[in-house]
């Protein structure tokens, strides 16, 4: 028989989930869901949404597991007060998505999101946007469903799956702040179209009007009807190369040859391997439907290898045409030496990536029979020879290869914007598009999602609210590392315990890995004290270790 003291103890692994946790309380989860969601049940709405996006952030059960993985002493540590395991039962997770969803699952995460912004202080000022596609398994025939589940574009490289498709829209630091789901056939241009029709007043709710934020997606935004929708907002998007416009001012920049050298831009450290992209710039204009609008050039060094193997694929089979050629010239000679000049002429101005030169030689044809003793042979006709020597001329492949490394950005902001205008801030926030690729990563990781089960497209909309709520969370917790790195100067633990600059919230979960709080006779301890390193990040963080032991 246990000791009475041990009959009393009880010990839970957290890891780093009370952080998660603490953040959560600093955006007011909990009071927001309660006064959104109408509730008439007996367990709460908001109880069972934190379990959910805590045990998403932890990766560790999939939703139907949810009983599992929350027991009343991991609930009473992570939810601030012991939850019966039964509250996360299958039937009641799936009243709790029909609520969450009838509420309005777009109204829900954007008071979440404004109050995230208002809390953290975040400049909501460059909004990007972009879409993905979730595949799912099973036929979806459902009746009147709030978006069709079907099959359409992949952008996960499996069109054989039904899918739906995801739009974000993400600030400073890709924090979320708007997400809503999609028909699985819609394209991204359509849905640029109903965003736009909408993002005024969306943005209206963080405090900015029209001229105030700047709108950056991707090429999918560059349609005639998107870009007169955008007539009064700042955009930056790329032009995509199907334009005439995009081709032409790409050559006008190689011809022309006067570049803005921008240098790097590369935040993480250059190696051998991946050596830092170095870019330079020329400005110049294009019309769309008769509308001029700025167009920034770019060049890469780091080349589109895609279009560089295109470029060599050119180059080989236009040299083995010109071999070719060579053989038959080569074996028709000329009876008359200006005709063959004339040919020479005309072979030498034939290669597009090589360098052709063009000889005339002089082929003796003599008669029949032997010539008599002792005289020398006499030709009784003089043929014309056109030998061709075919060599790789850089000169020519210069441009092409210049040009491949180019890709143009149009925007409405003009060059003497107070605080993007140069070449060099346009380029810099069209590079943190990368950011909302990076959020469909989180949101599609199998550690994150594991999978979906649900049948139901209002259900999987709801769960898609818990999802980008956990996205909201872990991007709250990187960006407030980088800033105490930024304003402080300080680094951080990083991996293989060198210091880093750019910490991640995936780099701060891996320190907190068997963390573990014990409670005997209602009083919470650590079972080890935390390590410097763990001390460092919660510093960081503007946490102390009591948000371990007191939720």
């Amino acid at each position: 028989m246990k000791p009475p003291i041990l009959q009393s103890l009880e010990i839970t692994q957290v890891n780093w989930l009370p952080i998660a946790r603490a953040f959560i309380e600093q955006i007011e989860l909990e009071s927001i869901i309660d006064r959104l969601v109408p509730n008439e049940m007996r367990i709460s709405v908001s109880q069972v949404v934190m379990g959910m996006v805590l045990d998403a952030l932890s990766g560790r059960t999939p939703l139907f597991r949810l009983q599992d993985s929350l027991t009343a002493s991991t609930s009473e540590v992570l939810l601030g007060q012991e939850v019966p395991p039964e509250t996360f039962a299958d039937h009641n997770v799936g009243r709790v998505l029909d609520k969450l969803f009838e509420a309005g699952t777009t109204k829900i995460f954007s008071e979440i999101a404004h109050k995230a912004v208002e809390v953290f202080e975040i400049d909501p000022s460059h909004v990007h946007g972009d879409t993905t596609s979730i595949s799912l398994y099973g036929d979806y025939d459902c009746a009147d469903p709030p978006f069709r589940i079907e099959h359409g574009h992949s952008k996960d490289k499996r069109p054989d799956l039904k899918q739906f498709i995801v739009s974000l829209l993400c600030v400073e630091g890709n924090i979320p702040i708007f997400c809503k789901h999609e028909d699985g056939a819609a394209s991204d241009k359509t849905i640029n179209n109903k965003l736009l029709t909408d993002i005024s007043s969306h943005m209206a709710r963080h405090g900015l009007g029209e001229g105030a934020f700047v709108y950056i997606a991707d090429s999918a935004l560059i349609t005639g009807p998107n870009l007169e929708k955008m007539a009064n907002t700042l955009f930056i998007s790329r032009l995509p190369a199907n334009f005439l416009e995009c081709g032409r001012v790409i050559r006008e920049a190689v011809e022309v040859d006067q570049w803005i050298d921008i240098g790097t831009m590369n935040e993480s450290i250059a190696s051998a391997k991946r050596p830092a992209a170095h870019y330079k710039a020329y400005e110049s204009t294009v019309s769309i439907e008769g509308k001029a609008y700025r167009a920034v050039v770019l060049h890469s060094s780091a080349h589109d290898k895609r279009r560089h193997k295109r470029i060599n694929r050119a180059v080989e089979r236009e040299r083995k045409e010109l071999e070719k050629l060579a053989r038959d010239v080569r074996a028709n000679p000329f009876y008359c030496r200006a005709d063959a000049e004339k040919e020479a002429d005309r072979l030498s101005h034939l290669g597009t990536y090589h360098r052709i030169q063009a000889e005339i030689t002089e082929i003796p044809r003599f008669g029949r029979g032997r010539p008599a003793k002792h005289q020398p042979r006499v030709p009784s006709r003089i043929e014309y020879g056109v030998t061709l020597r075919i060599e790789e001329d850089p000169e020519k492949l210069k441009g092409p290869r210049m040009e491949a490394g180019c890709f143009v950005l149009i925007t409405n902001i003009s060059e003497t914007h107070e605080e993007i205008g140069p070449a060099e801030g346009i380029l810099r926030l069209y590079k943190e598009q990368i950011g909302i690729e990076r959020d469909f990563g989180f949101l599609k990781d199998p550690a994150i999602v594991n999978a979906i089960f649900l049948k139901n497209p209002a259900r999987i909309e709801a769960l898609g609210l818990i999802l980008v709520i956990a996205l909201l969370i872990w991007r709250l917790i990187e960006r407030t590392l980088r800033r105490y790195v930024d304003e402080t100067g300080e680094t951080l633990p990083g991996w293989d315990g060198k210091r880093t600059k750019r910490p991640t919230s995936f780099m701060m979960t891996t320190k907190f890995i068997n963390v573990f709080v014990c409670k005997i006779d209602g009083h919470r301890e650590l079972l080890s004290p935390l390590t410097s390193q763990q001390l460092e990040y919660l510093k960081a963080l503007g946490l102390t270790p009591r948000a371990f032991t007191d939720p």
